[in-house]
């Protein structure tokens, strides 16, 4: 599951020992071999795009006829094709809210937004993570995990969900935890739990919010948190964050 930064740099699965794992894996109808790690480091994805110089295909163009009728060719099959691509990439942007981009994952069957500005890593056990560069507590993190389960509501009510996955899976036995609300909503005929909580730290308290589903064979789990000193600022837009989150069909 999804677990709460343990410091700045950091993401770490907690579960107090090899008992207490299995035991909620048990009752979330979940398996995986090889499953929590600790201590796991980020490393930045960084991808370099390289734009190579048309001059030469240019100067080709120029000076041989074929090359030139073969140049009007290629414009008049590829106009139309450019030309929807544009107008559904507009249509595309004009969905999206305002400050946040979309990920979709079509393999997995998932999409959510979050903030422009974030930064994709790597943290091993978990889907997807994006941050904040200068505050690392502001981050989005998505995790599945197979189960045999078949709705969300299969496990118990909302707070009774919330409250065994912020105290056996989201926050480390050692910090003090408060489940403030737990909701649930339907979307597409799947059923979703949303729930906000604290967890107290010796030297910073988080705010996070979490939304789960079951779909595909999946337990899913999106978190997404900020410091509590920055929670003012930050819960409407991890408010976007949660509410963006889907679940489709493959």
């Amino acid at each position: 599951m999804v677990s709460l930064q343990h410091s700045p740099s950091i993401h770490q699965t907690w579960l107090s020992n090899a008992s207490t794992q299995m035991d909620i894996m048990t009752r979330l109808g979940m398996y995986r071999n090889g499953l929590f790690a600790r201590g796991v480091s980020f490393l930045v994805r960084a991808e370099q795009i390289s734009v190579a110089s048309t001059s030469s295909h240019q100067d080709y163009f120029l000076t041989d006829r074929r090359g030139r009728r073969q140049l009007l060719a290629l414009g008049t099959t590829l106009a139309p094709w450019v030309l929807l691509s544009q107008q559904k990439y507009a249509s595309f942007a004009a969905e999206n809210k305002k400050g946040f981009l979309p990920v979709t994952d079509k393999k997995d069957g998932y999409s959510f937004l979050y903030p422009f500005g974030w930064q994709e890593v790597v943290v091993e056990g978990q889907d997807k993570v994006f941050k904040d560069v200068i505050e690392p507590l502001e981050n989005v993190s998505v995790t599945m995990f197979p189960t045999s389960k078949q709705d969300i509501r299969d496990l118990g009510s909302p707070p009774e969900v919330a409250e065994t996955l912020i105290k056996k899976v989201l926050a480390p036995p050692t910090q003090k935890t408060k489940l403030v609300q737990a909701t649930e909503h339907d979307a597409d005929g799947k059923a979703y739990y949303t729930f906000e909580f604290i967890a107290q730290a010796p030297t910073y308290t988080r705010h996070a919010l979490s939304t789960i589903c079951i779909g595909n064979g999946k337990f899913y789990t999106l978190t997404t948190g900020a410091n509590e000193r920055r929670w003012g600022k930050m819960k409407d837009k991890l408010q976007t964050v949660v509410d963006s989150f889907q679940i489709v069909n493959l």
